[in-house]
């Protein structure tokens, strides 16, 4: 099969590789498309530590089953899916409570980070358990269920974040995963929505797509926000980068006992401000990748609740890879999701 793969920092090569083996619990996925993630993109050159070469990355993605393991039931070949990215186990203690997202031995598919190599889903097949399964609606196509997995990673920061109906709320990062975010309150009632970002193009976005009002992140950000909540500032902030002056922007827009989620994850330290959060009494959450949302976002997917596609910039074959990630390591203007055709 042809695989993508990550051969040293800075080079992805189109490489004939074997299919991976099919575990008996387990399914051979014949991958019909894969998103390109942000994390995919930055660990493309070694900053975040979770893309070692050799590896294949890829963990946005949807297909087709073309084998089934001699213990799995419920699966047929030729089944539409989508799969978690996040391979846990069924049996630890936080699995057995249904916290999936922090399984003891859990693996993200794609991701090399020295305890394990799991390859990824920018190849012609991808083995997966049965267990992370979801089957795709009619109604959903491919390039769309490949955006299921950055659509639960919003529904799963929403509901951290505590935001109900009528909750003042800040986004900062109007990317992808901060877009669908924006969605995701809108549906959940909070308002006012504001959203954050540097990029003229992605604030008018974000406002089509919901936010109320939109800011380009600055020195005067904080101000502006409280100037539209009644001079006290947001309930909620979501923080969808993962950069120092990003989370001071967020944790600066909350009113006093107001709650923080972060969910940008590109580096592994940033600064916090601990006076500005011990005193003013802010709650912080940490928000990591999803559980059990799947389902969920498939019907906000299949009833058109949520539009996924306006994140999509393009659809190309999975050979043009290199140059789509090249395009987006540069931050080629108006690029927002990538997916990829194998």
């Amino acid at each position: 099969m042809k695989a993508l793969v990550l051969e040293a920092y800075g080079r992805l090569a189109l490489r004939d590789t074997e299919p991976p083996p099919l575990a008996e619990d387990g399914v051979l996925v014949r991958v019909m498309a894969c998103g390109i993630c942000g994390s995919d993109v930055h660990g493309m050159d070694g900053s975040t530590g979770r893309r070692i070469p050799p590896v294949v990355m890829g963990h946005e993605a949807s297909g087709e089953i073309s084998a089934v393991g001699p213990r799995v039931t419920g699966w047929s070949v030729g089944d539409r899916v989508t799969f978690d990215s996040t391979i846990s186990c069924g049996a630890c203690w936080f699995c057995q409570r249904g916290q999936i997202n922090l399984c003891d031995n859990r693996r993200v598919l794609g991701v090399s980070c020295g305890e394990y190599r799991q390859n990824g889903a920018f190849a012609g097949y991808v083995a997966v358990p049965a267990r992370i399964l979801y089957r795709l609606p009619d109604k959903v196509r491919y390039e769309q269920a490949a955006l299921t997995e950055s659509l639960s990673i919003a529904v799963h920061a929403v509901r951290r974040s505590g935001a109900r109906a009528g909750d003042a709320s800040v986004v900062v990062g109007a990317g992808q995963i901060g877009l669908l975010v924006v969605q995701v309150l809108k549906l959940s009632g909070a308002s006012p929505i504001v959203a954050v970002d540097v990029d003229a193009d992605r604030l008018a976005l974000a406002r089509k797509l919901g936010a109320d009002y939109t800011l380009q992140s600055g020195p005067d950000t904080a101000r502006q926000v409280q100037a539209l909540t009644e001079g006290r500032g947001a309930d909620v902030a979501l923080e969808v980068v993962g950069s120092t002056p990003a989370i001071a922007v967020a944790l600066s827009s909350l009113r006093k006992g107001g709650a923080l989620t972060l969910v940008g994850n590109i580096t592994p330290r940033i600064e916090l401000g601990l006076q500005e959060t011990v005193t003013r009494e802010i709650t912080v959450y940490g928000s990591c990748a999803s559980c059990l949302e799947y389902p969920l976002c498939l019907k906000l997917i299949e009833h058109e609740d949520v539009d996924v596609g306006a994140l999509i910039s393009a659809v190309a074959p999975l050979e043009e890879g290199p140059s789509w990630f090249q395009r987006l390591y540069g931050k080629e203007k108006g690029l927002m999701k990538v997916v990829l055709t194998p």
